[in-house]
């Protein structure tokens, strides 16, 4: 069955299509036979009991510079589309938090993924808190002084904004490092948000694996190795992706976590594993999809289409 699909995203002109996520489900989406409606999220508007997206009829092909072609701009009413794809990257700001509500009132008639009202509950940072035992020591915290008392207990620690991604702002801070009440300075003056703090793993240097689930199921996973020098690993920030393969540790986590994803309608998700600990669970806009489906040679777009026609028969 054809189903109408629109895509929440960021502006798509700019995206790397040999990376890129959105770009893979799109495209075999197309594949599948489904027509692509794309919109950024400032052309979500809630009228008069509608919710109106205005953008445009999309095709897209393999080719860098020519990805994709659009059609002539219109409003769609989304209680006419059969899959709205909540794709746009944080931070995880009130803009976000405000296309979570307004996305709400036409899930699940029209399915949105992953289900607005649980990304907005369960941010990538926050989620992980449920399972204290799979993950390294954290906290959450914007007092200076419980941060020092959380950095005296545990020595060297990894210091990062709760809402940020891609790896922006993200420092290791030595057990000695006297930077700490700067930076909590330079992040107060940003925003009224906590930090989250957590030890630092030695592990990172041999790698961050991304673990991509499909409604609750590991499908494989990356690794990403940090650049020479850092310590971050996000391929936003240099990072390299190499092949690796799912460990025991890896499918224990993926167990207890899965059953609560899938009851949430969290369809697509990745998870950061270093070493043997759960650093983040992320909702809003994962990605590793294409790394994954070149090691390995599987079609991780197929799986999650899968899943998504069969709620829509």
């Amino acid at each position: 069955m054809a189903l109408k699909i629109a895509f929440q995203m960021d502006p798509i002109g700019s995206i790397n299509i040999d990376a890129d996520s959105t770009f893979r489900i799109a495209e075999e989406a197309q594949a599948r036979g489904h027509s692509l409606f794309y919109y950024t999220p400032d052309k979500l508007a809630y009228d008069q009991g509608r919710v109106i997206a205005r953008g445009w009829p999309l095709s897209v092909q393999r080719v860098k510079g020519d990805h994709f072609r659009l059609g002539q701009e219109t409003a769609m009413d989304l209680a006419d589309i059969d899959v709205v794809w909540l794709r746009q990257d944080p931070p995880f700001d009130m803009s976000y938090i405000t296309t979570t509500h307004i996305l709400d009132m036409v899930h699940p008639d029209t399915l949105v993924v992953n289900d607005p009202f649980w990304v907005r509950n369960y941010p990538e940072k926050l989620l992980v808190l449920q399972f204290p035992d799979l993950t390294p020591p954290t906290m959450i915290a914007r007092d200076l002084e419980t941060l020092r008392s959380f950095r005296r207990a545990h020595g060297d620690v990894i210091l990062k904004p709760l809402y940020g991604n891609g790896g922006a702002g993200v420092f290791k801070l030595s057990h000695a490092d006297s930077n700490l009440a700067s930076l909590h300075e330079l992040f107060s003056g940003i925003n009224r948000e906590p930090l989250i703090m957590q030890k630092f793993l030695p592990a990172v240097s041999k790698g961050d694996k991304r673990v991509i689930l499909v409604d609750g199921e590991p499908v494989g996973a990356i690794n990403r190795v940090p650049a020479e020098g850092e310590t971050r690993s996000n391929m936003h920030v240099g990072g390299r992706p190499e092949k690796v393969a799912l460990t025991d540790r890896d499918r224990e986590i993926c167990a207890r976590i899965g059953p609560l994803l899938r009851q949430k309608g969290q369809i697509f998700v990745g998870i950061d594993v270093i070493g043997d600990w759960l650093t983040e669970i992320n909702v809003t806009s994962p990605t590793g999809i294409q790394e994954l489906e070149r090691f390995d040679d599987v079609n991780i777009a197929e799986k999650i289409w899968q899943v998504i026609e069969a709620r829509r028969q």
